[in-house]
């Protein structure tokens, strides 16, 4: 894209910002976009008890001021800049959050905290206008993304956090109000405060990355509130974002045909608890392991053919922690063969280390194919008595191909706020995203996330 066409990218895209209107907004968008809540809810209740958030609390409860915003399945509260890192954090940590396939963005847990944690600090925030929030800050994230993907990953950032800093900065701006210039400065500021690396995954770090990129936004938005000044072009400038984090630069994806494609109705979520290109696998050991009543006994050999960023993200054969499990394609195979899913559980400290799963994960062999796409996975089983079991992914469970119906959708929610808190609550938490267009105050939702 030309330097001429590419000059006012930032105020173009701030302009459709400011200027869109909740009636604009197509209703299988605002659908989506209340899934994308919905998955949320489940994932930040149960991840709400992991290590990660407790040590988290830890760190910043000392120096936290007023208790302005709820913490999601906990009883705790705090100011909503330290309430924004740790729901970001405890959405995350399980990697069971959404997904955007197309850029490997998990744009919620960065997105919703920041504007939750508004909606509880500022007066009589509607159900209407925190969903308009939520969906210019995914769409921005998401754009933002395209117009660098897949170089920016490949160099290694994390891009849930790199875009979900910019995503979290529209999100907030837009409910308190910023007008264009003000848009163009929470833009700036949000794209001046890059963070994560995709080094972290594995470690505590992953989780960080998206809830500081949730503080980093509404930090933008609140200065910009305050006509704290930015660079007018600082997303295209040769100096600039998109020129200093990628070699790719195609600025048509943030700016053609805005108010009419929606990249956050292409939103998806996992059905596994674990990195998305594990995704194909599992389904398809899950789906031989059923067909044909498999025993991890049975199995002399598990190959699998895979997109080579498979290895790259997930290449951890002996993994030490659950969290590292997430991202051992070997590890994901095993369980899903052993137990027949892939949940929160099969990605403990205690199922990585369990020996029946080390002893299935020395049977699998992971050949990259650059013919396969990410999103597919060919896997073959030999038994010990030579015979083999074969199965072809081509369009994964939870993929916008073959997404999650709302009622698993729902079930998913249900399964992970289940012993954190009452069914009652839980079952109300559901209701008000479903609907929570039609909510009279969105801070009611946080509310009923309180253990």
């Amino acid at each position: 894209m030309g330097s001429d066409a590419a000059a006012n990218v930032t105020r173009e895209l701030a302009r459709y910002l400011v200027s869109a209107r909740p009636q604009d907004i197509p209703a299988t968008v605002k659908k989506e976009v209340s899934r994308t809540l919905l998955n949320w809810v489940g994932v930040a209740v149960g991840g709400s008890g992991h290590e990660t958030v407790t040590r988290a609390l830890e760190a910043v409860t000392p120096f936290a001021g007023a208790a302005q915003a709820q913490i999601a399945g906990r009883t705790e509260r705090l100011d909503i800049m330290n309430a924004t890192l740790i729901n970001g954090i405890s959405s995350h940590v399980l990697d069971f959050d959404d997904t955007h396939l197309k850029t490997i963005i998990h744009a919620s847990s960065a997105i919703v905290p920041p504007t939750l944690a508004l909606a509880e600090y500022l007066p009589a925030i509607s159900g209407v206008k925190f969903l308009h929030a939520l969906t210019l800050g995914i769409e921005t994230a998401f754009r933002v993304g395209n117009s660098v993907y897949p170089d920016h990953y490949d160099i290694g950032w994390h891009i849930t956090g790199t875009a979900g800093s910019i995503g979290a900065a529209v999100a907030a701006a837009t409910l308190l109000g910023l007008n264009e210039q003000q848009m163009i400065w929470a833009l700036g500021l949000g794209a001046s405060q890059q963070v994560g690396l995709r080094e972290s995954f594995g470690s505590m770090n992953k989780s960080f990355n998206p809830g500081r990129a949730g503080q980093n936004g509404l930090l933008a938005a609140l200065l910009a509130a305050r006509n704290f000044t930015s660079s007018d072009q600082m997303i295209e400038a040769k100096r600039g974002w998109a020129n200093t984090v990628s070699r790719k630069q195609d600025f048509r994806e943030i700016t053609s045909d805005l108010g009419t494609r929606f990249e956050a109705a292409l939103n998806t979520y996992k059905p596994f608890a674990c990195g998305i290109v594990i995704h194909p696998t599992i389904d398809g050991c899950i789906q031989l392991r059923n067909r044909h009543r498999l025993e991890a006994g049975s199995i002399a050999r598990i190959e699998l053919r895979v997109h080579p960023l498979v290895l790259e993200l997930t290449g951890k054969r002996t993994p030490k922690s659950g969290l590292e499990g997430k991202f051992s394609v070997y590890h994901a195979a095993a369980v899903a063969i052993i137990e027949g899913r892939a949940g929160p559980r099969q990605f403990t400290d205690d199922a990585v280390s369990a020996p029946a799963a080390i002893a299935l994960r020395e049977k699998v062999t992971v050949v990259p194919d650059s013919a396969i796409k990410e999103s597919q996975a060919d896997v073959t089983i030999t038994l010990a008595n030579g015979e083999r079991r074969r199965v072809m992914i081509v369009d994964a469970i939870g993929s916008v191909a073959n997404p999650m119906s709302d009622n698993a959708l729902e079930a998913k929610a249900a399964d992970l706020m289940q012993g954190i808190l009452p069914d009652a609550r839980a079952r109300a938490a559901i209701a008000v995203c479903r609907d929570i267009a039609h909510t009279p105050q969105a801070s009611d939702l946080a509310t009923l996330l309180r253990r």
